[in-house]
């Protein structure tokens, strides 16, 4: 699995959603691509983010298989990776 995270650094969701993706990220080992919706347009443009910020386009064999946009809770998003792909954990 590998996440391609779209934020920009004045969204105040974005903020929310940094502290529950790096919760996420120190329990699982999930691949991820960050990209920044201004400093990085023309690489954003082949994602066609939306206008919700942030993104999460989830990838399963370079296919994508899930998009979450705006702020969820922690458990939220652990319940929708769940539901499209096999977490794992990190070796502690």
């Amino acid at each position: 699995m590998k996440v391609v995270k779209i934020n920009a650094i004045w969204c105040s969701g974005c903020l929310i959603m940094n502290k529950v993706w790096n919760n996420i990220l120190k329990k699982y080992d999930i691949e991820t691509i960050e990209l920044d919706i201004d400093m990085d347009e023309e690489e954003v443009e082949k994602y066609n983010p939306g206008k919700i910020l942030p993104v999460f386009i989830v990838f399963n064999d370079d296919k994508e298989v899930l998009r979450i946009t705006g702020e969820l809770k922690e458990e939220e998003m652990l319940e929708k990776l769940k539901g499209v792909c096999k977490l794992h954990e990190k070796d502690n």
